[in-house]
């Protein structure tokens, strides 16, 4: 992705982006929206109700690290959970794509395209794709040599019933020598 900066120049860089589905029902609200002009708040409360479903929190305790944060998957009104993907471009081009959600799903796809993909395809690389909970807690490791990535994944506290709270790591593979 390539982004333009106030004073002209441009920077490569990564993005996290909604899904092709959510962004499709963003923009067809706002312009439904946009067209009654009075329902101008209800649209900022729509707007404000699909951001809180998808929450993605960066941090970064480790330059290395590729992607760290939280994310948050909540219920929304009709029963799914939230999904984001995170695009890696590297001199504009996409190098992979990170699934997060909806709820304990996970995915990592090799390259970068605007359709969605399904997280239980054979072109997903994290196998087990779904983070199994016991006794209220999970956590997964993937490592994926293939990108030189290991991504992990762990609930965080506060999670509920209607949202799951995910501490999120993306790093390069650390290789040890024997």
């Amino acid at each position: 992705m390539v982004f333009f900066m106030s004073d002209g120049s441009r920077r490569e860089g990564s993005i996290v982006r909604l899904t092709l589905a959510r962004t499709f029902w963003l923009l067809t609200s706002v312009l439904v929206v946009g067209a009654a002009g009075p329902v101008l708040s209800a649209a900022a409360d729509a707007v404000g109700a699909v951001n809180a479903d998808q929450l993605w929190r960066p941090f970064s305790n480790d330059p290395r690290n590729m992607l760290e944060g939280n994310w948050q998957s909540c219920r929304e009104n009709d029963g799914q959970y939230a999904e984001r993907v995170y695009d890696h471009v590297v001199n504009g081009v996409g190098q992979f794509e990170v699934h997060m959600g909806p709820r304990r799903e996970f995915a990592i796809f090799k390259g970068v395209q605007d359709v969605h993909r399904d997280h239980d395809s054979p072109d997903n690389l994290l196998k087990p794709y779904r983070v199994v909970l016991d006794s209220g807690r999970a956590k997964q490791r993937w490592e994926i040599p293939s990108l030189n990535l290991v991504f992990i994944a762990t609930l965080a506290g506060g999670s509920r019933t209607d949202c799951e709270s995910w501490f999120l790591v993306l790093a390069p593979l650390e290789k040890t020598s024997h």
